[in-house]
């Protein structure tokens, strides 16, 4: 039996883990793949199993499922250019399905294989398959992806757990919050504030969750960034991602990370280090959130604000000497709203203030937003609420929020309503 034939009989012999269901509203569209795509570890097998058991639940076998993960190195020769063989195989196995009964077809870190898009495409088209499919990289988001798919695939992106999904983990009710699991409500997000969304941490002492968030961050810079783009000076890369995180919540310029980088002793250049900043980007790593302005060549020129994927990953990795509580609110905050949209941006009133995200849902208006840690002090309270006035009358925007650790009260100013919204009960909003 050749080895592939021994992963394929594995995959269907393997417990199947249960998790915790994730609030992600995707849905199953026969005749088109589906994709879901985010950072290493953030529970994206988890989901495939959860869907094959819903599957078994709905009387399919297991003998009609086929499962492949692309990171097992026995795949090598598959990821390299005969990636077909997959399906020959599980067909060499049950020659009795092809054409006869429909085969769910879930391959997990697809990108990693090449060719893999004509590969899924010729699955749906040719044979009875229903294709699930996941991948660390925001490129199978591409237009070119969805040309060669022949519009075959919806894609749907997941993150490590949010509050509510945290939540769920704990078995702590949020649908109503009352005062009396208000106080519970807040200790768990004093936990989660700690411990972050990667569902693999959520139970361990702080010192194995600062390890394992260590090897995470390694893992991504050296497997999902250096490898996958063939980098050329991987220490560079490593040194530039330690740069960025130690700078989340704070602008950045790609001629101050060349200087910083050639400071190091490194020979690089700034397309270099932009596309550096790309492949992080499309790993799920680290996020580039660009200025508010109808006019790209503007926002491309202007500096940018960098975020991390995990809050608590920031607080594990950076060396904490650019990073206060206010940052990682804010890095906080951000991976929330980039849960729910990539519409965000950051804002510079006429007079050079600044708020932190204007955002927008689908076919929604424009929101504004402000993260502070606390409004305790006259000179930041005023500071934070005249960003936010100046912002809404350029924008005739009547309602704004400011997210705080603790602060809960509603500010009426001349240019429309400010909530005050502590950050546990601004996560369980809808």
């Amino acid at each position: 039996m050749s080895v592939l034939s021994e992963i394929i009989l594995d995959g269907q012999e393997r417990a199947l883990s249960e998790g915790v269901r994730r609030h992600l509203p995707y849905e199953r569209v026969s005749r088109k793949a589906f994709v879901c795509i985010g950072v290493r570890r953030c529970g994206k097998s988890t989901l495939l199993d959860q869907i094959m058991a819903e599957l078994i639940a709905e009387g399919i076998p297991r003998q009609n499922m086929l499962y492949v993960n692309f990171f097992d190195d026995r795949l090598d020769l598959q990821r390299h250019g005969q990636i077909g063989e997959v399906i020959e195989t599980y067909f060499s196995l049950f020659p009795e399905k092809r054409g006869r009964e429909k085969v769910y077809c879930f391959l997990d870190e697809i990108q990693m294989a090449d060719g893999w898009e004509p590969f899924v495409e010729r699955l749906l088209r040719a044979e009875n398959c229903e294709v699930f499919l996941t991948g660390s990289s925001s490129r199978m988001l591409s237009k070119e992806i969805a040309t060669q798919m022949r519009g075959r695939a919806l894609t749907w992106e997941l993150f490590p757990f949010n509050f509510q999904e945290f939540l769920d983990r704990r078995n702590v009710p949020h649908d109503r919050v009352s005062s009396r699991v208000r106080s519970h409500l807040q200790q768990c997000f004093r936990e989660f504030w700690e411990c972050g969304g990667f569902p693999e941490v959520a139970d361990m002492t702080a010192r194995l969750r600062v390890m394992t968030h260590q090897e995470y961050f390694k893992t991504i810079v050296h497997r999902d960034v250096v490898e996958r783009n063939d980098a050329a000076h991987p220490q560079a890369v490593l040194d530039l991602a330690l740069r960025l995180i130690n700078q989340v919540g704070s602008m950045y310029s790609v001629n101050a990370l060349t200087g910083y980088l050639k400071s190091l002793g490194h020979k690089t250049t700034k397309t270099f280090v932009g596309e550096c900043v790309e492949w992080l980007a499309d790993a799920y790593a680290l996020f580039p959130v660009k200025l508010f302005h109808p006019s790209l060549s503007v926002q491309n020129a202007n500096t940018r604000k960098i975020y991390c994927v995990d809050h608590a990953m920031v607080r594990s990795v950076s060396t904490g000497i650019l990073i206060n509580a206010g940052h990682l609110l804010e890095n906080l905050v951000f991976t929330h709203l980039r849960s729910i949209t990539n519409r965000i941006h950051y804002y510079r009133t006429a007079s050079g203030r600044e708020v932190d995200f204007i955002w927008q849902r689908d076919g929604q208006d424009w929101q504004l937003l402000q993260v502070c840690e606390t409004l305790a002090q006259p000179d930041t309270r005023k500071r934070e609420i005249a960003a936010l006035q100046e912002a809404m009358q350029e924008h005739q925007i009547g309602n704004a929020m400011i997210v705080t650790r603790d602060d809960d009260e509603t500010v009426e100013t001349a240019a429309g309503t400010i909530r005050v919204v502590p950050a546990w009960q601004y996560l369980l909003e809808p």
